[in-house]
């Protein structure tokens, strides 16, 4: 390898990539499951959970779009045409998704108004409002389920690099040598 050319994203920018990935995950599979707990405390605890991650993702991915704008190593975009049109579209509306799915996140706790493990309560906006209330649950879940399909098609343009055409742009989203 050219000590000149680099193949590889910095440390810190792979790092913000697995930990925004695995958030995204987990928060994905919370909110699908909220519903499974017992009315009250264990809900409670659940939906308090879930907004204390979400909060966690919106720094990091603030952190994560400041590092990448700033300092983070960008690389180019492999090949040319269509799939490299393709693969910068579907990074945009990645980030887009996760951005929407966060925002509606913050409003819809606003909104709805909610209890944070017992210990500190968010007033709703307009309790009597439930259209509001529901059109901001919808938003916040499309866009939840967005940025799951987008992120599978990523992971598996990822998987097609590396298993069928052979090259390494797995590799440079992977730490180590």
């Amino acid at each position: 390898m050219n000590p000149d050319t680099v193949d590889r994203y910095d440390l810190r920018s792979i790092r913000l990539h697995w930990l925004t990935a695995a958030l995204v995950l987990l928060l994905w599979c919370m909110g699908e499951t909220i519903d499974w707990f017992a009315r009250g405390t264990p809900r409670v605890t659940a939906r308090s959970a879930h907004i204390t991650i979400g909060v966690l993702l919106a720094l990091i991915l603030a952190f994560r779009l400041w590092w990448r704008a700033t300092a983070g190593r960008r690389l180019p975009t492999v090949g040319s045409g269509p799939l490299a049109a393709l693969s910068r579209w579907t990074h945009a509306a990645l980030y887009l998704a996760v951005v929407v799915a966060v925002l509606a996140g913050v409003a819809n706790v606003w909104v709805r108004g909610d209890s944070w493990f017992n210990l500190f309560t968010v007033p709703a906006f307009d309790p009597g409002n439930k259209a509001l209330k529901e059109g901001v649950e919808e938003v916040h879940e499309l866009a939840a389920h967005l940025t799951l399909i987008l992120a599978a098609l990523h992971a598996a343009a990822a998987l097609l690099h590396h298993f069928v055409w052979k090259d390494d742009v797995l590799r440079r989203m992977l730490p180590g040598r």
